[in-house]
């Protein structure tokens, strides 16, 4: 008879599942995320899957109840032990080949993370990556901190009106009732720091959001002895006009490098990831400046501590201010450096002798940096044609511009089912492979994932077979199509009965599904495909052979063009032959995102070629068995070998847009038709299509374990974050 548990040991499970809680460790441990659904299944889906919600939903006595089922409580008690194992390991990838980086950090910068949908503080991509990296930091064991703004209202909800056009609306986001703690001083009071914005010293306070064994720092100017606006800037993510802005980025730059002396925390380097941190180098100027360095040596000691990433293959994109909006902002702190304002203008502006010449944020840090990098080869390429004239005397190859491919948190993208299926064909098979791989990974499968080897296996039929990945796939298609069916009733307030029958006519889980989801940025094009309409009809209604599509995505608030898209494809969806086979789901987060990458069998990506820097939400397909039929661009253009998915089109593009529109238009209706459909629809007599699952297959081995970001990390440490 098994013993009810005492009350140390409940009072030592309820403390260590409050402490799970608060780390977002459990963000990619299924068996973590499995119990804390267990305990309020509705609360779980109902508040974005929150850990800390669920807890505060289930009442002390409720959760002690729960703990007395010792079948419960054991599954508990060994995600508790993997967790501290975690936290505690000293034998990790940094503790062997970077241990130097464990006394001085990497202070990483970024205005915005992605890290789950519990805690929408990402406007997209940028966000996303920021949150991957810090995952994969955590994983490697690497010395690491983070640093950005806690927006109290996130980023936007997204709603669609009668005229199909997108609405926005903001949430406030409750700190007590996500993955947050506050940042206590000495005596146990809420830590406050302080900076210069315009005439006045904004104070702010600190969140810490714990990622594994890194913390994310976020600063919070909502305090009662700020004037509003002030208190405002830390309100929405990229909120507000150009003066909203420059104050955000003061308080990110300056305001971070400020709480890290605060904490004593001395990094080795201070990575910018996009030039939003950039003002973080006029702050170091600063100190050295103070501490009695000249301005020469400063600027070179300032130079040897940075680093820099940049995302923009775009003039537009880059942050530009004004003389007078500089004067403004910076006015106290302008007072502290004793730099005349029209050398502090030089510093920002690629010819400094040009008055007329904005101070550009990403100038200035590509002057104040060690070493720079873009995000894929060809956005290199792109980087350093466009900054060419910051070298003067350099020709373009030789601009000091690097690259870095982004990549994936691999284990934080995989969905619960994948990860089963696969872990148990590495554990539970009675061949030798798989004996192999169990007695060579065994607890460890969660790294193994990042490994070739492991993805190398996907290539035997005989480890797993044709019929278990069509099997599979089935599975999260359905999945998909369930998911979609009942978002569109949530997204449809007055659905009648009727609507409720309609719905649950909508896609077909025998059909090929093609998904698109990200940012709606005009240059990603996302109605491209509808241009060739009436032959997009024609495969929809094949019956033998039928074609849908999922779309989602946000487009920025101020973006009216992008509202444009959106608007275009709903009508489509539901005013047009294509109804029921093309859906559009609202409201696209990272759970959206999860649940597309996953169910659908091609991401479709289109952007105008070259402007897709790099793109990663077509990486967090291959795991679940899905392909890309995409631009040779960004990513896509290094991880395509003719046979791991589908081009589109060559490695090469029109200059004149309208000309590039209409090629591509034309060749993705042309690579759709001639090889992703026939593939798809070309099965034997046991109706598996054995050519479409070897290229799967094939996609699988060569790609997913190239583009992740235990990979990237590991690059960025080797190639910059290590002293030369």
């Amino acid at each position: 008879m098994n013993k009810p548990l005492s009350g140390a040991e409940l009072n030592e499970l309820v403390s260590g599942l409050h402490k799970l809680s608060r780390n977002l460790w459990w963000s990619w441990n299924q068996e973590a995320q499995d119990f804390f659904y267990e305990l309020s299944p509705r609360g779980w889906q109902n508040m974005f899957h929150n850990a800390v919600a669920v807890l505060r939903e289930v009442s002390e006595q409720e959760l002690r109840a729960r703990l007395q089922d010792v079948h419960f409580a054991a599954r508990v008690r060994a995600v508790l032990s993997d967790f501290q194992n975690y936290l505690g390991d000293q034998k990790t990838w940094c503790h062997l080949h970077a241990a130097r980086l464990h006394q001085h950090p990497v202070a990483y910068f970024s205005a915005e993370f992605g890290f789950h949908e519990s805690l929408p503080i990402s406007a997209g991509g940028l966000g996303i990556l920021a949150g991957d990296h810090a995952k994969s930091a955590s994983d490697l064991g690497l010395g690491f901190v983070g640093l950005g703004l806690f927006y109290r209202e996130g980023y936007f909800q997204q709603s669609i009106d009668s005229n199909n056009w997108q609405t926005e609306y903001y949430n406030p986001i409750d700190p007590h009732n996500v993955p947050l703690e506050p940042v206590l001083d000495a005596d146990g009071e809420r830590l406050v720091c302080s900076v210069g914005i315009g005439m006045n010293a904004v104070d702010f306070q600190v969140w810490r959001v714990n990622v594994g064994r890194v913390p994310v720092f976020l600063l919070d100017t909502n305090l009662p002895q700020n004037e509003q606006r002030f208190r405002d800037l830390t309100t929405r993510v990229y909120g507000g006009d150009s003066i909203t802005r420059i104050m955000q980025e003061i308080l990110l730059g300056i305001g971070g490098v400020r709480l890290l002396r605060t904490l004593g925390i001395e990094p080795s380097t201070f990575h910018m990831n996009e030039g939003h941190a950039a003002f973080l180098t006029l702050e170091l100027l600063r100190e050295k400046i103070a501490a009695g360095s000249n301005f020469a040596a400063a600027q070179i000691a300032t130079k040897q501590e940075c680093h820099f990433t940049t995302h923009t293959p775009v003039e537009a994109g880059h942050d530009r201010f004004t003389p007078d909006l500089m004067n403004y902002a910076l006015q106290r702190f302008l007072g502290q450096l004793p730099v005349p304002f029209n050398d502090l203008m030089a510093m920002g502006r690629v010819n400094p002798a040009n008055a007329s010449e904005p101070f550009c944020m990403t100038v200035l840090a590509l002057k104040f940096s060690r070493a720079a990098n873009a995000v894929s080869e060809l956005h290199g390429v792109v980087s350093r044609e466009m900054w060419q004239p910051l070298y003067p005397g350099k020709t373009i190859d030789q601009v000091p511009i690097g690259h870095i491919t982004n990549g994936i948190h691999l284990l934080g993208w995989m969905k619960g089912p994948v990860r089963t299926f696969w872990r148990t064909k590495l554990t539970d098979s009675t061949n030798g492979a798989a004996r192999f791989f169990r007695d060579k990974f065994g607890a460890d499968w969660s790294s193994a994932i990042n490994h070739a080897d492991f993805w190398d296996k996907m290539t035997d039929p005989t480890f797993v077979t044709d019929e278990e990945l069509w099997a599979l796939r089935y599975k999260l298609r359905r999945e998909l199509i369930e998911f979609a069916r009942r978002k569109l009733l949530l997204q449809n307030q007055r659905a009648t009965q009727g609507d409720f029958i309609r719905f649950d006519h909508f896609l077909n889980p025998d059909a090929l599904t093609i998904g698109f989801a990200r940012r709606f940025a005009t240059y990603k094009r996302a109605p491209l495909i509808f241009q060739q309409f009436e032959n997009i009809v024609k495969l929809v209604r094949d019956k033998q052979r039928p074609v849908q599509f999922v779309f989602a995505g946000k487009a920025h608030p101020r973006d009216n063009d992008g509202k444009r898209f959106i608007q275009q494809i709903i009508h489509l969806s539901k005013h047009s032959e294509l109804a029921g086979n093309l859906i559009f789901l609202e409201n696209y987060d990272i759970h959206v995102a999860r649940q597309m990458v996953s169910g659908c069998d091609i991401w479709l990506n289109n952007p105008r070629r070259p402007l897709e820097a790099s793109g990663t939400s077509g990486m967090k397909t291959g795991c679940h068995g899905g392909m890309n039929l995409s631009i040779l661009d960004g990513w896509w253009r290094e991880g395509f070998d003719g046979q791991n998915g589908f081009g589109i089109g060559p490695d090469s593009h029109p200059d004149n847009v309208a000309e590039q529109d209409r090629v591509d238009s034309a060749n993705l209706y042309r690579t759709l038709t001639e090889q992703v459909v026939p593939m798809f629809y070309n099965r034997d007599v046991n109706g598996i299509p054995r050519e479409w699952l070897k290229r799967m297959r094939h996609s699988m081995a060569t790609l997913v374990p190239q583009f992740t970001t235990d990979r990237m990390v590991k690059e960025y440490t080797n190639k910059y974050y290590l002293p030369k």
